[in-house]
């Protein structure tokens, strides 16, 4: 599966308010995109809950997984912006 490793731009790191936004964005795509920290179990990217479970602060590596390169692109995108802004 492609993958790009991107770091996580949130000031306060993958916390509810991120991951929302990113989990929405994976469901609208309709495609399976995981996330994963330091080499750990993937998670399912269409999960809020499952985000904040890495524990992926500000400047964390987090791997973004998808077949589908769109996805891709946005995910890791996302994952490297400031979202709480």
């Amino acid at each position: 599966m492609p993958s790009k490793t991107v770091t996580v731009g949130s000031a306060i790191g993958l916390h509810a308010r991120p991951a929302a936004v990113i989990s929405e964005a994976v469901v609208n795509s309709g495609a399976q995109v995981t996330l994963a920290v330091d080499d750990g179990e993937p998670v399912d990217a269409g999960s809020a809950l499952m985000i904040m479970t890495l524990g992926a602060g500000n400047g964390a590596q987090v791997t973004v997984a998808s077949d589908d390169e769109t996805a891709l692109a946005v995910v890791a995108d996302l994952v490297s912006q400031d979202l709480d802004a």
